[in-house]
């Protein structure tokens, strides 16, 4: 009950001074509205970053052409062939499925509108590999790809940057390089992956890529997936082997391409948000302890206005007791009201720059528990000294204070 009635008192007192109270709330309130903020961003880009390693599909190594050195020098001369993607297939166990690509950013046409996208040649199985889903149409076919057909199934931005929409492209013909294709589908969603934003490609088959459009055998890379329950590591080394006999590297001898897990991209991304993020908060957090500073100075000032007041409780039997607990309840309520405006004003950021910058943000629950927990620690830490101060004062000399 006495806690109660001191909380009340409290209240009341800045309810009194209203202006001060905000004023001296203010450090607070902007400190936990930084704290919630800079971690709601955070929490919202480890959220995408999360979003877009779930995109990449089960497990999926990409090898690449790379350089090699020969007597000192860096060579660029080594290749990837479709044998290459066959070896894999049959001699790397822990692979399951490979997708061979070969691609290019040649013009691509729809009527009048002309722009110029990534197409990229694949295998019939290319979706279940990248873990792509079709939103409207079908895929190309093994059939389509044996017989060279000229069909595409397009990314999920690629009507709009032509003209059209997605219901209306479907069975269109959309000319590349001058050779026309027809669209039989259009994948969902995707968003960027590494580099690249795969909403603003095109697939066509592998072998109409390599003899109708871009009259080459050298591939781009070779996505191969792994078999459930497969180590990364055990897949890289059965990759690397095949590869290395392929192209007759010689024991010693640098490899000629390179075997990527595209997840890493992704991880060092969430880890530099994740640093970010830390790092924003504990600046954030610095204002919270000048906000704490800001309590103790008013505080004080309060002890010094209410000095009769505290010696006529004393007089009239309050002990040390309960005079130092009323000056911690009222700083410890300051600094929540402050906590909660902040926890607000926090939140209202981090929805704006959701709804108006485009940011990914997320207010975590437990962020917004800490946030309010730290400030109600910052009231009990900084009001102990003003506290102690108003119990440890003479009853009779505050009495006479004017």
């Amino acid at each position: 009950m006495l806690i109660a009635e001191m909380i009340l008192v409290a209240l009341q007192s800045v309810r009194a001074n209203l202006f001060r109270a905000f004023l001296t709330m203010l450090g607070i309130i902007i400190g936990v509205a930084s704290v919630i903020t800079m971690i709601a961003i955070g929490s919202g880009a480890k959220a995408a970053v999360d979003a877009q390693i779930d995109a990449l599909g089960a497990s999926v190594l990409s090898v690449r052409a790379g350089s090699f050195m020969r007597m000192g020098v860096a060579q660029s001369g080594a290749k990837l062939t479709i044998e290459d993607a066959a070896a894999i297939a049959s001699d790397a166990p822990s692979v399951r499925a490979v997708v061979p690509e070969i691609g290019g950013q040649p013009q691509i046409k729809l009527g009048n509108r002309n722009e110029n996208l990534r197409v990229v040649g694949v295998s019939a199985n290319f979706s279940n590999v990248q873990g792509y889903t079709l939103s409207s149409g079908r895929l190309f076919s093994n059939a389509d790809d044996a017989n060279r057909r000229t069909v595409a199934v397009i990314g999920a931005s690629v009507p709009a940057k032509l003209g059209s929409t997605e219901s209306a492209i479907v069975g269109q013909t959309i000319y590349v390089k001058g050779l026309a294709f027809t669209v039989v589908g259009v994948l969902a969603e995707k968003g960027a992956s590494g580099f690249r934003n795969v909403d603003e490609q095109l697939w066509i088959p592998f072998y109409t890529a390599r003899y109708r459009v871009f009259g080459t055998d050298q591939l781009d890379s070779i996505s191969a997936q792994m078999a459930p329950g497969v180590s990364v590591e055990r897949a890289i080394v059965e990759i690397e082997r095949v590869m290395r006999r392929e192209h007759q590297i010689l024991p010693g001898k640098d490899n000629d391409f390179s075997i990527a897990d595209p997840r890493e991209f992704f991880n060092v991304r969430e880890a530099a948000a994740n640093i970010f993020a830390i790092l924003l908060a504990g600046i954030a957090s610095i204002s919270l302890v000048v906000g704490g500073i800001g309590i103790m100075n008013i505080m004080l000032v309060t002890v010094t206005e209410r000095t009769r007041e505290i010696g006529i409780r004393k007089a009239l039997g309050a002990s040390r007791r309960n005079i130092m607990l009323q000056f911690i309840i009222e700083a410890m309520v300051l600094c929540m009201l402050g906590g909660l405006a902040g926890i607000l004003l926090g939140s209202g950021i981090a929805a704006l720059l959701a709804k108006f910058v485009g940011w990914n943000t997320q207010v975590s629950p437990l962020a917004v528990a800490l946030a309010f927990g730290f400030s109600a620690t910052v009231g009990l830490f900084f009001g102990i000294w003003p506290a102690r101060k108003a119990a440890r004062l003479d009853p009779i000399e505050a009495l006479r204070y004017e």
